[in-house]
Formats: C-alpha cells, sequence, structure tokens
C-alpha cells in the first residue's frame, strides 16, 4: 500500500473491537471547514458510565450515574476547549496543561513535555492529544506520550504536524486493539478521508463504533472563513 493512500474511517472502525479513545483532525473535502472528532469507549463499568455534557467552547464528560463513580481521576475531564483560535482536542486532564501553556505564550509541545501516559498498569494508556491552529494559517498537530517500556519506567513523547489538505484527516487512538494488557497505539497517525457533509461524516463514525463497548462521540466542523463551529454529540447513555 502506498504511504499516501487514504484509508476509510468507518471501515477502520468497524474492523477494531477497540481502539479506546480516538481523535481524527483534518479538513473537509469542500476546503471549507477545519474537521475535528474525539470519541471514548469503555470495556468496564465504570468507563462506561460517561456522558459528553457541551457547553460553550468546551466539551465536559460527566458521570451518568454518580452513584457508580468508583474513581474519577481517569474518566472525568475536558477533552475540548477553545482558546483564542485553537481548539485543544485530548483524551484527559492534559486539556488543561496545554490551555494554561498557551495562555501563558507556551507551546503545545512544551505543555505536553510535563506530562506522560496514565497511571494505569499494566495498560500504562497513552495520553492522547490534539490542536487545531487558526491563529494565521490553518494548521494542526497530533500528539502520543506512550510508556517506553511494559513496567512504565520511562515516557516516550511524539508529535506530528500536518498542512492541511482538503479531504484529509489524521487519525490517532490510544489502542491498536482490544487485549488483556491492552496493546498501545503503535506508528504514526492513520491517513483517512474527510467528506464535506457534517450530519454524514459524524453518523457514519458513531454506527462505525463497536456497539458493546462505545460510548460517546463528539464533532466539530469549523467554517475557515468565519470560525463559526457547527457541532454533532452522540452519547450512548440518553436519560
Amino acid at each position: 500500500m502506498s504511504i499516501y493512500a487514504i484509508n476509510d474511517l468507518n471501515a477502520l472502525l468497524k474492523g477494531n473491537s477497540y481502539p479506546g479513545r480516538g481523535i481524527v483532525i483534518g479538513k473537509s473535502a469542500d476546503g471549507k471547514n477545519a474537521v475535528f472528532a474525539y470519541f471514548i469507549m469503555g470495556r468496564s463499568e465504570n468507563s462506561r458510565n460517561r456522558v459528553f455534557v457541551e457547553k460553550e467552547n468546551e466539551l465536559v464528560i460527566y458521570p451518568f450515574d454518580e452513584s457508580k463513580v468508583e474513581d474519577p481521576s481517569l474518566i472525568i475531564y475536558s477533552p475540548v476547549k477553545k482558546v483564542w483560535n485553537k481548539w485543544i482536542v485530548t483524551n484527559g486532564d492534559q486539556t488543561d496543561t496545554v490551555e494554561a501553556a498557551l495562555l501563558a505564550g507556551d507551546s503545545f509541545e512544551s505543555a505536553l513535555d510535563r506530562r506522560e501516559f496514565e497511571p494505569d498498569a499494566p495498560n500504562y494508556t497513552p495520553r492522547i492529544s490534539g490542536l487545531i491552529d487558526l491563529e494565521n494559517k490553518f494548521a494542526y498537530k497530533l500528539s502520543i506520550l506512550k510508556s517506553a517500556d511494559e513496567k512504565g519506567s520511562a515516557c516516550n513523547r511524539y508529535t506530528f504536524s500536518y498542512e492541511p489538505l482538503d479531504g484529509l484527516g489524521h487519525f490517532i487512538h490510544t489502542y491498536n486493539s482490544d487485549g488483556n494488557p491492552i496493546p498501545t497505539f503503535t506508528g504514526e497517525p492513520e491517513r483517512v478521508a474527510i467528506g464535506s457533509d457534517l450530519d454524514a461524516f459524524a453518523e457514519g463514525v458513531w454506527e462505525s463504533l463497536d456497539a458493546a463497548n462505545k460510548i460517546a462521540l463528539y464533532v466539530g466542523f469549523i467554517d475557515l472563513k468565519t470560525y463559526r463551529v457547527k457541532t454533532r454529540l452522540f452519547n450512548k447513555h440518553v436519560g
């Protein structure tokens, strides 16, 4: 397969019962929108007991049933925040670390140099993060912080920077697939196709996620002329 091949995102998801948490960032096929998507999945009752709640320029995760919360430290956070004309998307409370760094005039990379993978041995779940920068011209980055070995002895940090192309996105997720321990994502973010229709894109992703393990999905299309954002939110738990 060519290194420039573009994958069908829905096909990738349908063929993987547990990619864990995932971030997609790219540009719509018509060239009009910056696009992002964030989803969470879960195998335990604690992980599955979550819903997305949209606030102004922020997405927050809350427990669906507060009486069932066992350990909120790694499951309750704000995965999406806007800082000026930049959008942060992450799978943990490093959202706040990146936000504080940007507000202080610091960089995405330096913020994540202060963080590492999650302390959930034996999985040592990677921290994945993305940044959409619309300050000057549209550009985006993805990052993954991974354990250097099976003991969690050290952290390896990788950042990927992209110049957007119409119809192309990059997809990074915490795990390659299901397992015990769960195998960490390896390689570069996957190249995936992004269409021009928000609803078609969002519904396609939601329907392609494993029915038993999916929990919630949030998708945004940011107009590159007006910077207005249109979003779609899906929660497995609705009450």
